[in-house]
Order: C-alpha cells, then sequence, then structure tokens
C-alpha cells in the first residue's frame, strides 16, 4: 500500500496534498494526449443526455456546474437517469450542470484506478488526480486551485460542448472538434501558466478553503462543521483562519456563497429560490438580505444590471469610422 493511500485510509484526512513537479507533469501529459486526440478526430468523448436535470434521485448527486472527466486508467461507471456510461482509459466525460449521477469507480488487472478531473467554482477552477482509496470509491490524491476570473469563458465552452454533443446537424462533428480543442487547451494552459492563488495557503486553511468550495451548497456548513472535519474547534479555527488571511472565516463562506451565487444569475435562467438553495441558503429572503449586503442591490436587481448591460452592448455602434459611427450590420453591395 502508497503512503499516499495509507494516508488517505485515515479518517481526518479531507483532501490530497498539493502538487508536486511530477503530479504536474502528468496532468499536462494527459491533457495534451486528448488535445492530440481531438486535433486528429480520434477523440473518445462522452456526454449524458440531460434527463432528469436538476432532480433530487436517491444515491446521486449533481452539481449547478459542469465537470471534466479524463480517465488515465481504471474505468469509472457514471449512472445517470436513464442510462449508464462506462467512462474507459483515454475516454473524456462531461457531466452537464444539474444531472444527477452516481460514480463508481474500478480497477483493472495491472492497473489501478486514476482520473484527471476539472471542477468549476466561483471563479476558481479545481484540477485534481483521484485515485481508488477503498473498493469502488473515488478519493482526491492532489488538487490545485487556479483562479479564473474568466471563468465564463470555460463555462461557456463545456456548455456548449454539451449542447451540441447530441445534435443531428452536418456541422455537429466539426463544432464538437472545435470546442474539446479550445476547452482541454484552455485548462491545459491554465495548469502551465495559471495563478494558484489558492494553493499558497497550507495545513488547515487550505483545507478549509476546499471544504468551503466543495460544500458550498450544504446549508449547514459553518464554522463548527468545518471544525468538527478538521477535529480542532471553531475558536481555534476561526482565529487561525483571520491570522492567515485577513478575513473571518464566516465572512469568507459567506463571501463564496455570494459569488457563486452571482454567476448563477448571469449565466442561468435558474430561479432565485433555486439559486439560493444551491447556494447553500435553505431561506431564500435570508438569501437575499445577505446578496445585498455583499452586493448592494437585490438579487433580482443583479440579474436585471446585468442584463441592461448586455443590452446597451448590443446597442453600440457596430463599426467605428473616423468620421462617423455605423450601428448596422453592414450593407450588401447589391
Amino acid at each position: 500500500m502508497s503512503e499516499r493511500t495509507q494516508q488517505a485510509a485515515k479518517p481526518e484526512l479531507l483532501i490530497g496534498g498539493l502538487l508536486t513537479s511530477k503530479d504536474r507533469v502528468e496532468i499536462l501529459e494527459t491533457l495534451e494526449k486528448r488535445i492530440h486526440d481531438a486535433e486528429y478526430n480520434a477523440l473518445s468523448l462522452k456526454i449524458p443526455r440531460d434527463d432528469g436535470r436538476l432532480q433530487k434521485r436517491p444515491g446521486m448527486h449533481f452539481h449547478f456546474k459542469p465537470e471534466i472527466f479524463i480517465q488515465i486508467s481504471g474505468f469509472t461507471e457514471f449512472s445517470v437517469p436513464g442510462e449508464v456510461l462506462t467512462v474507459r482509459p483515454g475516454d473524456v466525460c462531461i457531466m452537464p450542470a444539474g444531472v444527477p449521477h452516481q460514480e463508481t469507480i474500478y480497477s483493472q488487472k495491472g492497473a489501478s484506478f486514476r482520473n484527471l478531473v476539472v471542477g468549476f467554482y466561483s471563479n476558481a477552477i479545481s484540477v485534481h488526480l483521484a485515485f481508488e482509496v477503498e473498493p469502488h470509491k473515488p478519493e482526491i490524491d492532489v488538487i490545485a486551485f487556479y483562479d479564473a476570473p474568466n471563468l465564463d469563458v470555460f463555462l461557456t465552452l463545456a456548455n456548449s460542448l454539451v449542447n451540441n454533443y447530441h445534435k443531428r446537424k452536418p456541422s455537429r462533428d466539426r463544432i464538437v472538434k472545435g470546442l474539446s480543442i479550445a476547452l482541454l487547451s484552455m485548462v491545459k494552459s491554465l495548469v502551465e501558466t495559471g495563478s494558484d492563488g489558492l494553493n499558497q495557503d497550507i495545513g488547515k486553511v487550505f483545507q478549509v478553503k476546499w471544504l468551503v468550495r466543495e460544500q458550498i451548497s450544504n446549508a449547514k456548513l459553518n464554522v463548527k462543521t468545518l471544525a468538527d472535519r478538521l477535529k480542532c474547534s471553531p475558536d481555534y479555527l476561526s482565529h487561525l483562519f483571520i491570522q492567515q488571511t485577513g478575513e473571518k472565516l464566516t465572512h469568507y463562506i459567506q463571501r463564496i456563497r455570494i459569488e457563486g451565487a452571482a454567476l448563477a444569475l448571469q449565466t442561468t435562467p435558474l430561479y432565485v429560490s433555486e439559486i439560493a438553495w444551491s447556494s447553500g441558503f435553505s431561506d431564500p429572503a435570508y438569501f437575499a438580505r445577505v446578496f445585498k449586503k455583499f452586493m448592494n442591490v437585490t438579487p433580482q436587481e443583479y440579474r436585471a444590471q446585468r442584463e441592461e448591460k448586455r443590452r446597451q452592448e448590443e446597442a453600440a455602434p457596430k463599426t467605428i469610422y473616423y468620421d462617423r459611427e455605423d450601428y448596422s450590420a453592414g450593407t450588401p453591395h447589391r
């Protein structure tokens, strides 16, 4: 049994370690192979249909943003409403936002389970390698978070890929190929050059930030539950967090919740009450108060402002000349 496996078997271990140079090379090589496959029309891409979207199913869970799974060795079975997808070495699976799923993993003879997972959070992207911590159950081996101020670009690519994958039209294959290359290449570039501010934190503070982002929809998430998971007192954890970050832990939890909610208001058609629930607020009225505290406007006003900004951008001149502005899309010669 490896040292990491022994550590992961301990109940107090919450997450894997930070990336080493060897881990980074493995991630980059894995991404490069799949990009190469896409360029030469050999990418094995699997995306389930969005049946049962946003439904609560026994034994399943879903996320409000898509996830990317790249199988390295062993295989994964994803049970989703209406089908089971088997993801084998070399396969790329994109789990659409809101699709309930159950993940069961398997090692194979001479090849233990290993996959690469890309997750999306509010203004951050996580990249982790996973292994089999116990029969059929994955656990994070190593993980990195990257600041992603252009997160909306990643999400647009991933969601467009999901939307086009099951369509049957002449341009479908080219669209899927182009989107796959763009999405995987952007993830690779992020790992190569991206800012990994969260990774600069160490020990319990890193684990706290990971847990907050991972459990953001859990209404019971608070300082006490975090302290219980980390085997320390709430007072100690609060003191340690503010000492190392300069921000109160309670404030951090609410800020991450609201950042995620703001992104959802901009990029999804979900009702405000649904966004409140997905952000860990069981009471929409309380969510609205906290949102206004951070953003100075209500959720409805924020969404309206973003829509108005988009309308203003659409109404702007299409072409700027030296002596005039042209608002038309262009005039045919004849």
